[in-house]
């Protein structure tokens, strides 16, 4: 009976002091989303030759995704800001045994432009089509390297042809050996 009787006193008070009411919802400031800003390095493959700050201080753009593909003797890294479809960068490397008479002979594109310093041999082209400006190049330790910026479409082949000036700019700091 005593316990009863608590029970039910202990009952009356949670209702006087209105503990027993259902929990009134408080307002909670909407909080704005975090933004954790990635490396590309940490897609793995060629992003790890690729910073987005490096890639920004040479082409004027800044990208902030990244994805990466290792297939065989090849890595690859593309490269684009958020939602955005272009422009993008790639940069392929590729192992490979060929040396410079072979790489001018079946890997330099016609009406390329020979890129002097920059690995063993390297060219620079635009193409028409994208527009798309390529720089690409045989790194001294066997590795065949090319950067693949691809345009807006509304991009004029001029402003794509002096784009491949500082895509050889940023080649020259990528390197291949840390692969």
């Amino acid at each position: 009976m005593r316990t009863r009787l608590c029970l039910a006193v202990s009952a009356v008070l949670l209702t006087v002091t209105g503990c027993a009411d259902a929990p009134t919802a408080v307002p909670v400031p909407p909080v704005e989303p975090l933004t954790i800003e990635v490396a590309a390095a940490s897609s793995g493959g060629a992003c790890r030759l690729l910073d987005f700050a490096v890639v920004e201080e040479h082409t004027g753009t800044r990208f902030d995704v990244a994805a990466a593909s290792d297939r065989a003797d090849t890595r690859t890294c593309v490269v684009r800001a958020g939602g955005a479809a272009l422009p993008e960068l790639t940069l392929t490397v590729t192992d490979t045994s060929i040396d410079v008479p072979t790489f001018n002979a079946d890997v330099l594109p016609k009406g390329a432009v020979k890129v002097p310093k920059l690995g063993q041999v390297a060219y620079r082209r635009t193409v028409a089509n994208g527009p798309v400006a390529e720089v690409g190049w045989l790194a001294v330790e066997g590795r065949l390297a090319t950067l693949h910026w691809t345009c807006e479409k509304d991009t004029a082949r001029a402003e794509a042809e002096e784009l491949t000036g500082r895509l050889v700019e940023l080649a020259r700091t990528i390197d291949t050996r840390s692969l």
